[in-house]
C-alpha cells in the first residue's frame, strides 16, 4: 500500500491515469468542431423559424469540469483508497505470529485488544501473509492459515484467569523452536511474569517483533482480612502514578436472593505509591450476604476476590452448668450470651458429645468445672484444629480445684483459691471499672461504659506468661479476660460469671461486642499448604478471565496442597473450592501477591492499542462518479433542448426514483390507521418508551407475561403488548400504560404532556414504576425518584395516600396484602380516599365511588417479574428457590389485581359481593 498523509492506496499504479485529464479535456474542447462560416441569401427566408433540436457550437467549461470530476472519481475509487490506513510497520512477506499473553489482566482492555489484532489481520491480508496465533495461558501449536479465516475465529479468544505459567512458558518455547522464521507481534497484557524474556529470545531468533500492549495501569484486588470488626481491603497497581481513587464494592444478595452491591468504599492511591487500602464496617447479617469484593469499573479475574467461610455466620455451642434446670429464664447462665449473639451467630444447644460431630466455630461453657475424659480429650483435638472454646467463671468454679496446682489444659491460666468479692477475705473497698483495651487485645477500640463494674471474680496466678496471656482488665490491673493459644485454636476464660451476679458487664453493650468479637476471630488464619496436604477439595464454581463465575460441572478435585501453594492454571482454576462443610476460596491476586509492569528492550518496538480502523473509500468515489455522470446526461439533455420533451418524461421519472422519498402521506396514514385498529381490537397493554434498551425489552416482556396470564386465568383475551411513543402515538387506546422509569430518559414535550393529561381524565392509568425498591420513598435522594418528580410535575395528579388495607386493588381478582415485584416493598401509592369515604357499620369496606385511581406508583419492578421469554418460561430470576416462585406468584396476581380494577373501576367495592368477600377472608 502506497500512504499520502492519512490516505492510501491498493493500487496506485492507476493514479497514473490522472496524468491523462488535461489530454482529455483538450478533446472534449474540440468535440463539436467550430462552425465554419458561409453566407447564404437564402437564409432569409428562415429568419422567425425555431428549430426543435440545437446544438452548441462549444462545449460549456462547467460541462466539461463535471466530466473531468466524473473520470477523477473513477480513477480514484478504481485505485482502492483507504481512510486511516496502517502502513506497514514491520516490513515482511513471511508467516507472522501473533502472540496473546492471554491473561486475567487484559481483560479489563480486551475489546481493544481485539480491534487491534482485527487491524493486524487486516495488513497481513493485504500483504498475503499466512497468519497464526499462540496464547501463552494455553499454548498449542499454531496452525498458519489466511488473514481472513482468523478474522471469523476471533470471537472465540478470551482471556483465561490465569498468567503463563512456567510449564506454559517451556511449553511455547518448544513451539517455536519446532517452526521455521517467522515475523512476531506480542500482545501484551503490561505485566512481567517469569520466562517472559526467554519467550522474547526465542522470537527474536526467528525473525522481527512488534509489542503492542495497553497503556492503562493494571489494577488487582487482594483477599479480603477482618480485624477488629472491620473488612480491610487491599488494592494494587502494576506502575506507580499519581494521585487515583477507585471504589471497591461489595457484591452479594439481597433477602430475596437477588444479586446486588451491599456496600462500597473508597480506596485512594497516593502519589508515586502501588498500594491503596479500604475498611468497610458492616453488621454481622449484612457480611454474611457478602460474596465477594469488586473493583468498580474493572472486568477482570484480579479485581474480584471471593469470599469464603472467613466472613460466614459463625455457629456457636452453649453449654451451662445447669442448662436442664428449671429456674427463673434470666438466672440462666447462658440467658446473656444467647441473647448477645443470636443476631450475629447460628446457636447450637447439647451436650459436648452432641456439638463436637457439628464441628462449631465456638464453643461457650458457662461456669462448666469439670469434663469427663472422654469429653476433655477430643475437645482439646477440636480446639487444636482451630476451634476457640469461650469459658466463663462461676461459683462451680470457684468452688473447684481446677487449675488451682497446675494450669488445666482447658483453662489459659492458673487459678487462685477463693476468689475475690467486695466485702470478702480479698475484697475490694468498691466495684472496679474496665480498663481501656491495649492495642494488643481483640478488643481493641471497643469504648468502655462507665456504668460496667465488677463486684466479684475468680483471679489468675501470678505467672510469667500470665502479662501475654491478658487482653482485657480491671483499672487496678486485675485481668479479667485471659487468652491462649492451642494449636491452631485458643481458649478464652471471662474471670466473671455470664450474669449479671459478679459484675453489670452482662447487661450492657460491651458484653454484646465483645463476643462478637471473639466470635468472629475464631476463624483460623489463611491455611498453608502443609495444614490441607493429603485432603482433597472440589470446585463449586470457577472463575473465567473476566471474573465470572460458573458452574465447574465435572471438574476434578485437587490436592488440598495445591489448591494454596500451586499457582493457577487450567487444572487449578480460581473459584470456589469444598471439602466437606468447610469452603476455601482460591483468587487470582494472593495476599502476598505483586504486580510488575512489563519493561522492554530498547530493540523492541512497543505501540499501543489505540488503532484507528481502516475505512475504505472506493464505493464512495464510484457511486460519486455515477452520479456525476447522470447529472453530465441531465446537463445534456438540458443544453440540446431535450429535456422537457413528452419522450424523456419516463426516461426522466425513472432516473428521479432512486432519489424520491419513500414514505407519502398515505402509507404514513395507513400505518397509523393500523396502530388504531390493532390496539382497539383487543385489550391490550403498552409500555411507554424510555430510550433504554435493556428496560424497554423487560418493559416489553413483562407486558407479554401480564398479557398470558390475564389469558389463562381470567376471560380477559389480550392482544400482543405495545410499546407507545408519547411524542407520536395515540394515548387513548390502551387501559392501562407501564412506566419504568430511568435516570436519563428524557423529559416529554408540551404537545405530549397535553395528551398524556388528557388520558388520565378520560379514565385511563399509569403505572409508574422506579424500579428501585422504594429506597427512598420516592424522595429526591434517589436518581430513579428526583426523575419521577421531573416527570410527574407537569401531570394533572389527584392527591395520593399509600394503598390503604380496604382500597379495591387488594381484592379485584385476588385478596392480596401485599404487591411485589422483583422488591419486595408495600409501599405503593394511589387516588386519595374523599373525605367522606367513611365506612358504614355493618360494610367491611368504605364506601367508595366507582372511579379508577389514575395513577399508581411503586418501586417494585414488577415488569421483572411478569417477564416471560417467547417459549413462556420467566425472563429474570426472582429470588431463590419456593420463595422467590411465591414472590412471582404474588406479583402476577397484583398485575391481574390492577387490570381488573382498570376494567371494572371500584365495581367488587358493590354490596352484592360482601358475602362472598367475607367468606373468603374467613370472616
Amino acid at each position: 500500500m502506497t500512504v499520502l498523509g492519512n490516505i492510501g492506496f491498493t493500487a496506485p499504479w492507476l493514479l497514473l491515469a490522472l496524468l491523462a485529464l488535461p489530454i482529455l479535456w483538450l478533446i472534449l474542447r474540440a468535440v463539436p468542431p467550430a462552425p465554419i462560416r458561409r453566407r447564404f441569401p437564402g437564409v432569409a427566408l428562415l429568419l422567425g423559424l425555431s428549430d426543435d433540436e440545437t446544438v452548441s457550437d462549444r462545449t460549456p467549461w462547467w460541462l466539461l469540469l463535471l466530466r473531468m470530476f466524473a473520470v477523477a472519481a473513477i480513477i480514484l475509487g478504481l485505485a482502492g483508497p483507504v481512510l486511516n490506513p496502517q502502513a506497514d510497520q514491520t516490513p515482511g512477506d513471511g508467516p507472522l505470529l501473533i502472540v496473546l499473553d492471554g491473561s486475567w489482566a487484559g481483560a479489563t482492555r480486551w475489546p481493544e485488544q481485539t480491534a487491534a489484532i482485527e487491524a493486524q489481520l487486516t495488513r497481513a491480508s493485504r500483504a498475503e501473509r499466512t497468519v497464526g496465533f499462540l496464547t501463552l495461558t494455553r499454548p498449542d501449536a499454531p496452525a498458519f492459515q489466511s488473514a481472513d479465516v482468523w478474522r471469523s475465529r476471533l470471537a472465540g479468544l478470551a482471556p483465561a484467569a490465569w498468567q503463563p505459567s512456567s510449564t506454559d512458558i517451556e511449553k511455547s518455547t518448544e513451539i517455536m523452536g519446532e517452526l521455521g522464521a517467522f515475523d512476531t507481534i506480542w500482545f501484551s497484557d503490561a505485566l512481567d511474569f517469569e520466562g517472559r524474556d526467554t519467550v522474547l529470545d526465542a522470537m527474536q531468533a526467528r525473525g522481527t517483533v512488534e509489542v503492542y500492549q495497553t497503556a492503562a495501569n493494571v489494577l488487582a484486588i487482594a483477599p479480603a482480612t477482618y480485624e477488629d470488626s472491620i473488612v480491610k481491603l487491599s488494592v494494587a497497581r502494576a506502575a506507580a502514578g499519581p494521585e487515583r481513587t477507585v471504589v471497591v464494592q461489595a457484591e452479594g444478595r439481597d433477602p430475596a436472593g437477588n444479586a446486588r452491591i451491599l456496600a462500597s468504599a473508597n480506596a485512594v492511591f497516593g502519589n508515586g505509591t502501588t498500594q491503596a487500602t479500604a475498611e468497610l464496617s458492616l453488621p454481622a447479617e449484612l457480611r454474611a450476604r457478602i460474596t465477594g469484593f469488586v473493583i468498580a469499573g474493572q472486568r477482570s479475574a484480579g479485581a474480584i476476590t471471593l469470599v469464603d467461610d472467613a466472613l460466614r455466620r459463625r455457629e456457636v455451642a452453649l453449654i451451662g452448668s445447669d442448662s436442664d434446670r428449671e429456674g427463673l429464664q434470666l438466672l440462666s447462665p447462658l440467658h446473656y450470651i444467647e441473647q448477645a449473639l443470636a443476631p450475629t451467630a447460628d446457636l447450637i444447644d447439647g451436650s459436648i458429645t452432641d456439638v463436637l460431630p457439628a464441628n462449631p466455630d465456638v464453643i461457650v461453657l458457662a461456669d462448666v468445672a469439670t469434663l469427663a475424659d472422654a469429653e476433655a480429650t477430643p475437645l482439646l483435638e477440636w480446639i487444636d484444629q482451630g476451634g476457640m472454646l469461650v469459658r466463663f467463671a462461676g461459683p462451680r468454679i470457684a468452688a473447684s480445684d481446677i487449675s488451682r496446682f497446675d494450669e488445666d489444659p482447658l483453662m489459659p491460666v492458673r487459678l487462685r483459691a477463693g476468689g475475690r468479692s467486695v466485702g470478702g477475705a480479698m475484697s475490694w473497698g468498691e466495684p472496679k471499672s474496665l480498663d481501656a483495651f491495649k492495642d494488643s487485645s481483640p478488643f481493641f477500640g471497643l469504648s468502655v461504659p462507665d456504668d460496667v463494674v465488677v463486684s466479684a471474680q475468680v483471679v489468675a496466678q501470678p505467672d510469667p506468661t500470665l502479662a501475654d496471656r491478658v487482653i482485657a482488665s480491671l483499672s487496678d490491673g486485675t485481668p479479667l479476660v485471659t487468652r491462649k493459644v492451642v494449636g491452631q485454636g485458643q481458649i478464652v476464660l471471662f474471670h466473671v460469671t455470664a450474669t449479671a451476679e459478679w459484675s453489670t458487664l452482662p447487661l450492657s453493650g460491651l458484653f454484646v461486642e465483645m463476643l462478637e468479637r471473639l466470635a468472629l476471630s475464631s476463624a483460623a488464619a489463611s491455611p498453608d499448604a502443609g495444614d490441607l496436604a493429603g485432603t482433597t477439595w472440589t470446585p463449586r464454581q470457577v472463575m473465567d478471565g473476566y471474573g465470572v463465575l460458573s458452574d465447574a460441572g465435572n471438574l476434578p478435585g485437587v490436592d488440598g496442597g495445591d489448591l494454596v501453594g500451586a499457582p493457577a492454571g487450567p487444572a487449578l482454576r480460581p473459584g470456589i473450592y469444598s471439602s466437606g462443610e468447610r469452603r476455601l476460596a482460591r483468587n487470582v491476586f494472593g495476599a502476598q501477591s505483586t504486580l510488575t509492569p512489563a519493561n522492554w528492550p530498547l530493540d523492541v518496538p512497543v505501540r499501543g492499542l489505540a488503532v484507528p480502523p481502516e475505512q475504505p473509500v472506493a464505493g464512495w468515489l464510484l457511486s460519486l462518479s455515477i452520479l456525476l455522470l447522470l447529472a453530465d446526461i441531465v446537463a445534456s439533455l438540458a443544453l440540446s433542448g431535450k429535456l422537457l420533451r413528452r419522450s424523456n418524461a419516463a426516461a426522466l421519472v425513472f432516473l428521479a426514483l432512486p432519489f424520491a422519498g419513500i414514505t407519502p402521506s398515505a402509507d404514513a396514514q395507513t400505518d397509523a390507521d393500523a396502530f388504531a385498529l390493532a390496539a382497539t381490537t383487543e385489550v391490550s397493554l403498552a409500555h411507554v418508551i424510555t430510550g433504554n434498551p435493556q428496560v424497554d425489552e423487560i418493559a416489553a416482556a413483562g407486558l407479554q407475561g401480564l398479557s398470558d396470564t390475564l389469558f389463562f386465568r381470567t376471560s380477559i383475551e389480550p392482544a400482543p403488548s405495545t410499546s407507545v411513543d408519547l411524542e407520536t402515538d395515540e394515548l387513548a387506546f390502551f387501559p392501562m400504560l407501564y412506566w419504568p422509569v430511568t435516570p436519563d430518559q428524557p423529559r416529554p414535550s408540551a404537545e405530549a404532556y397535553v395528551k398524556l393529561n388528557d388520558y388520565l381524565r378520560s379514565g385511563g392509568l399509569i403505572l409508574f414504576d422506579t424500579r428501585d425498591g422504594n429506597i427512598a420513598g420516592f424522595g429526591t435522594a434517589s436518581p430513579n425518584g428526583r426523575k419521577l418528580q421531573d416527570l410527574a410535575a407537569p401531570l394533572d395528579i389527584p392527591p395520593l395516600e399509600p394503598v390503604p388495607e380496604d382500597h379495591v386493588l387488594t381484592r379485584t381478582f385476588y385478596l392480596l396484602r401485599d404487591f411485589p415485584g422483583r422488591h419486595t416493598s408495600r409501599d405503593i401509592w394511589v387516588e386519595a380516599a374523599p373525605p367522606n369515604a367513611e365506612q358504614i357499620e355493618g360494610m367491611p369496606f368504605r364506601n367508595l365511588n366507582d372511579g379508577v385511581t389514575p395513577v399508581v406508583i411503586g418501586g417494585n419492578d414488577w415488569a421483572a417479574a411478569w417477564a416471560v421469554r417467547p417459549d413462556g418460561a420467566p425472563l429474570v430470576p426472582i429470588g431463590r428457590g419456593y420463595g422467590g416462585e411465591r414472590q412471582r406468584e404474588l406479583a402476577n396476581r397484583f398485575g391481574v389485581n390492577l387490570i381488573m380494577h382498570v376494567l371494572t373501576g371500584n365495581y367488587k367495592s358493590d354490596q352484592v359481593h360482601v358475602p362472598a368477600l367475607l367468606e373468603r377472608l374467613g370472616q
